[in-house]
């Protein structure tokens, strides 16, 4: 029988942004009906959904080789794995979540040791027990099952929850007094899984692709030809992500240039280049950087 890497996927809130990453990457996975198993185009993987608070639990145990969740569960759970790599996105942004302290807008409380004997309602309970003791602030933490937003001040003095923007806090008419943690996903993997040769190249390729997929979002290619006796200034006018590719062309007068830049930036550099002497632009699109 074939060696299978098992491979856990985020079930909930991350997996479609999941899903949609390893499909950039190159893999296809196919997650339909109520299967927590589902199909990917690739026979050295078998794929289980699981919920991101409890992936770390299973990759330490060995029931998945790896799997993907952030690093704010790995802590809550004091998990003891692997960390292959960090992979910067969310099912909102390609930017890092925190975990927050929040009280009413028009609560009197400033700062966590106001808090003093409350209760704050969370679902990253444990952690915000440590947090807590760490202050030699006695609260009292409760397990909120969802909508934490609306607790306070009926249900909670408080609450440590999750964001990305802000907006659902700012809806609910809560302020940040506190950022307790930011947290990002990561590829972590079970310690023994990784010592196994096959396993861990196989853990390392995933991570490099995933990697590449990330680093091209938001980026695009730009290719031009230059006259040799203006490249230098048009080599200037390049925010490049290192340094251009040259070749050299049939007419020894002439060079290529190829080069990668953010997106946001083309419409303007774009004109600069053409005004410096840069012929036959063309931009195409990027699925893949690696580093």
């Amino acid at each position: 029988m074939a060696t299978k890497l098992k491979l856990g996927i985020p079930k909930g809130s991350l997996q479609d942004a999941t899903i949609a990453l390893f499909e950039r990457a190159g893999w296809r996975i196919s997650a339909s009906g109520r299967s927590y198993f589902p199909g990917i185009d690739d026979d050295e993987i078998e794929c289980m959904l699981v919920r991101a608070q409890e992936m770390a639990r299973y990759v330490e145990k060995g029931a998945l080789d790896a799997g993907l969740t952030g690093n704010d569960w790995v802590q809550e759970n004091q998990t003891d794995v692997e960390y292959v790599t960090s992979l910067t996105y969310s099912k909102v942004s390609r930017q890092k979540v925190k975990w927050v302290l929040c009280v009413p807008e028009d609560s009197p409380f400033q700062k966590p040791e106001d808090l003093a004997g409350k209760v704050i309602a969370t679902e990253l309970v444990e952690f915000t027990k440590r947090y807590f003791a760490s202050k030699n602030i006695p609260v009292k933490v409760e397990f909120s099952w969802g909508a934490t937003e609306v607790k306070p001040p009926t249900l909670a003095d408080a609450i440590v929850e999750v964001t990305e923007t802000g907006s659902s806090l700012r809806a609910n008419r809560l302020r940040i007094i506190e950022t307790l943690m930011e947290s990002e996903t990561q590829l972590i993997a079970n310690k023994a899984a990784y010592k196994d040769e096959w396993k861990r190249k196989k853990i390392e390729n995933i991570s490099l692709m995933l990697n590449a997929a990330i680093a091209a979002q938001g980026r695009v290619g730009l290719m031009m030809n230059a006259p040799k006796e203006k490249l230098d200034a048009i080599v200037a006018e390049l925010p490049a992500l290192n340094f251009p590719t040259i070749s050299h062309l049939s007419d020894p007068a002439w060079v290529a240039l190829n080069t990668i830049l953010d997106e946001a930036v083309v419409r303007d550099v774009i004109p600069k280049l053409k005004a410096a002497g840069a012929t036959g632009i063309v931009e195409y699109p990027l699925s893949k950087v690696v580093l």
